[in-house]
Protein backbone atom coordinates (compact mmCIF):
# COMPACT_ATOMS: atom_id res chain seq x y z
CA UNK A 1 0.00 0.00 0.00
CA UNK A 2 1.82 3.05 -1.22
CA UNK A 3 1.43 5.99 0.83
CA UNK A 4 -1.17 6.58 3.47
CA UNK A 5 -4.92 5.93 3.11
CA UNK A 6 -7.36 7.64 4.71
CA UNK A 7 -11.19 6.42 5.94
CA UNK A 8 -13.86 8.09 4.00
CA UNK A 9 -16.97 9.44 5.44
CA UNK A 10 -20.24 7.72 4.71
CA UNK A 11 -22.04 9.53 1.57
CA UNK A 12 -25.00 7.76 4.12
CA UNK A 13 -24.69 10.25 6.50
CA UNK A 14 -23.49 13.78 4.56
CA UNK A 15 -27.19 14.89 5.23
CA UNK A 16 -26.72 14.72 8.86
CA UNK A 17 -23.32 16.07 8.89
CA UNK A 18 -24.07 19.21 7.23
CA UNK A 19 -26.95 19.36 9.91
CA UNK A 20 -24.86 18.86 12.69
CA UNK A 21 -21.24 20.27 12.66
CA UNK A 22 -20.66 20.91 8.92
CA UNK A 23 -18.57 24.74 9.50
CA UNK A 24 -18.79 24.19 12.99
CA UNK A 25 -16.00 25.60 15.08
CA UNK A 26 -15.07 24.68 18.57
CA UNK A 27 -12.59 26.53 21.44
CA UNK A 28 -11.92 23.72 23.89
CA UNK A 29 -9.44 23.40 27.31
CA UNK A 30 -7.94 19.99 28.00
CA UNK A 31 -7.50 20.22 32.16
CA UNK A 32 -3.90 18.58 31.88
CA UNK A 33 -0.78 18.68 33.34
CA UNK A 34 2.63 20.24 32.45
CA UNK A 35 6.12 18.56 32.66
CA UNK A 36 5.86 18.93 36.50
CA UNK A 37 2.33 17.69 36.73
CA UNK A 38 1.40 21.20 37.95
CA UNK A 39 -2.28 21.83 36.34
CA UNK A 40 -2.92 23.63 32.64
CA UNK A 41 -5.22 24.54 30.43
CA UNK A 42 -4.20 23.19 26.63
CA UNK A 43 -6.76 25.24 24.60
CA UNK A 44 -7.01 24.30 21.39
CA UNK A 45 -9.72 24.63 18.23
CA UNK A 46 -10.86 22.98 15.44
CA UNK A 47 -13.15 23.94 12.50
CA UNK A 48 -15.10 21.04 11.13
CA UNK A 49 -15.06 22.53 7.20
CA UNK A 50 -15.99 19.60 5.11
CA UNK A 51 -16.85 16.08 5.16
CA UNK A 52 -13.19 15.57 4.11
CA UNK A 53 -11.54 18.43 5.61
CA UNK A 54 -10.68 20.15 9.35
CA UNK A 55 -8.70 23.01 10.27
CA UNK A 56 -7.44 23.55 13.33
CA UNK A 57 -5.33 25.03 15.75
CA UNK A 58 -3.17 24.79 18.95
CA UNK A 59 -2.46 27.58 21.51
CA UNK A 60 -1.70 25.63 24.64
CA UNK A 61 0.60 22.71 25.89
CA UNK A 62 3.45 21.72 24.23
CA UNK A 63 2.13 21.32 21.58
CA UNK A 64 1.29 25.11 21.22
CA UNK A 65 2.03 27.44 18.52
CA UNK A 66 0.50 24.27 15.60
CA UNK A 67 -1.85 25.34 12.96
CA UNK A 68 -3.18 22.83 10.52
CA UNK A 69 -5.71 21.56 8.21
CA UNK A 70 -6.07 17.68 7.40
CA UNK A 71 -8.13 15.06 5.36
CA UNK A 72 -10.37 13.10 8.12
CA UNK A 73 -13.17 11.22 7.67
CA UNK A 74 -16.47 11.32 10.22
CA UNK A 75 -18.84 8.79 11.66
CA UNK A 76 -22.18 9.67 13.08
CA UNK A 77 -22.59 8.21 16.76
CA UNK A 78 -25.49 9.43 17.45
CA UNK A 79 -27.58 12.04 15.33
CA UNK A 80 -27.35 15.44 16.75
CA UNK A 81 -25.41 13.85 19.78
CA UNK A 82 -22.13 12.73 19.14
CA UNK A 83 -19.55 12.29 15.68
CA UNK A 84 -16.17 11.30 15.62
CA UNK A 85 -13.47 12.24 13.19
CA UNK A 86 -10.64 10.55 12.76
CA UNK A 87 -7.10 11.89 10.89
CA UNK A 88 -3.59 10.97 10.25
CA UNK A 89 -0.94 13.99 10.53
CA UNK A 90 2.21 14.32 8.66
CA UNK A 91 4.36 13.94 11.72
CA UNK A 92 2.91 10.15 12.13
CA UNK A 93 0.38 10.66 14.75
CA UNK A 94 -3.66 9.08 14.94
CA UNK A 95 -5.92 11.38 16.03
CA UNK A 96 -9.57 10.60 16.91
CA UNK A 97 -12.12 13.20 18.51
CA UNK A 98 -15.07 12.47 19.56
CA UNK A 99 -17.66 15.31 19.61
CA UNK A 100 -20.47 15.55 22.45
CA UNK A 101 -22.75 18.32 21.33
CA UNK A 102 -25.48 18.11 24.13
CA UNK A 103 -22.76 17.71 27.03
CA UNK A 104 -20.53 20.29 25.41
CA UNK A 105 -17.41 18.27 25.43
CA UNK A 106 -14.65 16.97 23.12
CA UNK A 107 -12.40 13.57 24.12
CA UNK A 108 -9.68 12.55 22.47
CA UNK A 109 -7.43 9.71 22.13
CA UNK A 110 -3.90 10.73 20.04
CA UNK A 111 -1.30 8.10 19.12
CA UNK A 112 1.53 10.94 18.99
CA UNK A 113 4.67 9.46 16.91
CA UNK A 114 7.93 9.65 19.05
CA UNK A 115 9.08 12.29 16.52
CA UNK A 116 6.12 14.01 17.48
CA UNK A 117 6.04 13.94 21.28
CA UNK A 118 9.79 14.28 21.67
CA UNK A 119 10.43 16.72 19.46
CA UNK A 120 6.63 19.37 20.03
CA UNK A 121 8.60 22.52 19.10
CA UNK A 122 9.59 21.08 16.05
CA UNK A 123 5.93 20.20 15.26
CA UNK A 124 4.86 23.68 15.62
CA UNK A 125 4.38 26.11 12.88
CA UNK A 126 2.20 26.53 10.17
CA UNK A 127 1.64 24.11 7.32
CA UNK A 128 1.03 26.44 4.46
CA UNK A 129 4.78 26.95 5.30
CA UNK A 130 6.72 24.74 3.20
CA UNK A 131 9.65 24.41 5.63
CA UNK A 132 7.38 23.29 8.11
CA UNK A 133 5.78 21.36 6.59
CA UNK A 134 8.60 19.30 5.39
CA UNK A 135 10.13 19.40 9.29
CA UNK A 136 6.62 17.77 10.38
CA UNK A 137 7.10 14.95 7.68
CA UNK A 138 10.84 14.10 8.86
CA UNK A 139 9.33 13.92 12.92
CA UNK A 140 7.55 10.82 11.61
CA UNK A 141 10.39 9.17 10.66
CA UNK A 142 11.53 9.15 14.15
CA UNK A 143 10.80 5.49 15.88
CA UNK A 144 8.53 2.73 15.02
CA UNK A 145 5.03 2.28 14.89
CA UNK A 146 4.95 0.78 18.43
CA UNK A 147 7.16 3.86 19.53
CA UNK A 148 3.75 6.23 20.27
CA UNK A 149 2.76 8.19 23.59
CA UNK A 150 -0.79 7.84 23.95
CA UNK A 151 -2.82 10.50 25.55
CA UNK A 152 -6.74 10.34 26.07
CA UNK A 153 -8.23 13.56 27.24
CA UNK A 154 -11.50 14.80 27.93
CA UNK A 155 -11.96 19.10 27.07
CA UNK A 156 -14.83 21.48 28.23
CA UNK A 157 -16.01 23.20 25.50
CA UNK A 158 -15.94 26.97 25.67
CA UNK A 159 -17.27 28.36 22.43
CA UNK A 160 -19.11 26.87 19.77
CA UNK A 161 -19.99 28.72 16.35
CA UNK A 162 -20.32 28.28 12.96
CA UNK A 163 -17.57 29.95 10.47
CA UNK A 164 -13.76 30.02 10.10
CA UNK A 165 -13.39 32.75 13.12
CA UNK A 166 -9.50 33.14 13.47
CA UNK A 167 -9.07 30.24 11.20
CA UNK A 168 -7.26 30.46 7.62
CA UNK A 169 -9.78 28.81 5.31
CA UNK A 170 -8.55 25.82 2.96
CA UNK A 171 -9.90 25.14 -0.34
CA UNK A 172 -10.43 21.63 0.60
CA UNK A 173 -8.01 19.78 -1.38
CA UNK A 174 -5.07 21.28 -0.59
CA UNK A 175 -2.47 18.77 -0.18
CA UNK A 176 -2.15 16.53 3.30
CA UNK A 177 0.36 13.91 4.72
Amino acid sequence: MPGATHGTTSPTIISQFDKDIRDVHLIYDYDAKDKNELPEKWRYEIWFFSPTRIVYAIHGGPMAGRINYQTASYQCIRPGELWQCNWLEETGTICSLVYDIPNKKVSTLLGFSEGHWEHPKEAHGDKRNPEDFERWRGLAKIGKQTDRFLLNEQADILESFRGKGDLVPIGGDEETI
